[in-house]
């Protein structure tokens, strides 16, 4: 890729591998190759470490406590963060409700929650989906009414992820039942230790607890939880949704795994055997492609340019090639992948038992973040527009 990056952006590459290289504890780095399911206090171990760098937001601007990067820049940061097995950081304060508070929040709400995001010291979670609302969120039934200076929140979330170790939620729900639905919803702060919050944990079919199911019952809100304006949610949840569909892409953890991958082919077999050959090279392409594709995602993002349907590629092919890799793994490692029981414990329970857990977890990224199938009418809707 070193063709697409000037001199000055490979200059900066080998400034961040090393401070990287030196900031990271090799004890975050092995639980990041062993696990898929990050604990709180490792996510909150590393944004620490980043942050006292003024790196753990790479891509908020300077005003709100980023480094103010070009787009270029953050895709090379990711890429070294990737090859160096660091863990991620949350995603749901970092990427995408700092940039929703700084976006449409007040001032209060700015001073309030972007410092302890920043610091990894608050974890959130999104109260976007429902039983009977996934990726058509303009059916949900959460309901927030006004009470004099209140609101009171009544429904139930689904798929919470993070939701049992979250402090706060980015919650849509109805405020308006007199409109068409997307315009009828509005976006609060919910703390995720208010009376009337309930939260079952949802055991995933890799054995592990990362997913939840919230219940709101009654839950009283004040005036000051309301981001931005009421009505407006569905504005707000689509600023946040294209954020998170963008970063699904997953194209430098995805690089990094298939990297690995090979390598112990070639150490173990010589070479690609000709069962495998087929896969490799069409993941391979694949990723390059993809690869491409955010480059020019970037390039739209820098000039100014709406990247219109690209956003959804992303999001496709990056999911398919993350299940693709996994698919791989489990044909490579054979019984190594089926011989330690789920879910993993520690850092001792092999490689093998580390990828049948992130094969069987997989099966969820062509559906969260709004499904393969929506994202592919919305390609279809924009290409034949007109």
């Amino acid at each position: 890729m070193d063709d697409f990056f000037t001199a000055e952006e490979r200059a900066f590459r080998e400034t961040v591998r090393a401070e990287i290289a030196a900031m990271l504890p090799e004890h975050l780095a092995r639980h990041t190759r062993s696990h898929l399911h990050m604990p709180r206090e490792v996510m909150a171990e590393w944004n620490a470490i980043l942050h006292s760098r003024g790196w753990s937001a790479h891509h908020w601007p300077k005003e709100y406590g980023g480094p103010g990067w070009t787009p270029i820049q953050r895709f090379i940061f990711e890429s070294e963060l990737a090859r160096a097995d660091a863990p991620p950081i949350s995603v749901f304060g970092i990427y995408l409700v700092g940039p929703t508070i700084f976006s449409f929040g007040s001032p209060e709400q700015k001073e309030r929650y972007l410092p302890g995001i920043l610091s990894g010291e608050e974890f959130w979670c999104q109260g976007y989906s429902e039983p009977d609302a996934g990726s058509d969120l303009a059916r949900l039934r959460t309901t927030a009414r006004r009470s004099g200076d209140k609101w009171i929140v009544n429904g139930q979330k689904a798929w919470t992820s993070e939701g049992h170790f979250a402090d706060h939620m980015i919650l849509l729900a109805r405020t308006n039942m007199e409109v068409k639905p997307q315009a009828g919803l509005s976006l609060f702060v919910v703390p995720m230790d208010a009376p009337g919050i309930t939260v079952q944990p949802v055991i995933t079919i890799d054995g592990a607890h990362s997913v939840n199911s919230v219940f709101l019952d009654d839950v009283e809100l004040d005036a000051t939880a309301l981001i931005g304006e009421v009505d407006q949610g569905w504005t707000y949840a689509k600023f946040l949704l294209n954020n998170e569909r963008t970063n699904n892409a997953q194209i430098h953890k995805s690089r990094r795994e298939f990297d690995l991958l090979r390598a112990r082919i070639e150490a173990e077999k010589g070479e690609i055997p000709v069962a495998w050959r087929e896969q490799v090279a069409r993941i391979e392409t694949d990723l390059a492609a993809l690869e491409i594709t955010v480059l020019r995602v970037l390039a739209d993002e820098t000039d100014g340019r709406d990247p219109g349907a690209k956003a959804s590629i992303l999001k496709v092919i990056g999911s398919q090639l993350q299940q693709a890799i996994s698919e791989l793994a489990m044909e490579v490692l054979g019984e190594e992948a089926v011989a330690t029981g789920l879910p993993l414990a520690n850092d001792n329970d092999g490689y093998g038992a580390y990828w049948a857990e992130k094969h069987l977890f997989r099966r969820v990224v062509t559906i969260y973040a709004g499904t393969n199938e929506i994202q592919k009418t919305i390609i279809a809707k924009t290409v034949f527009k007109g």
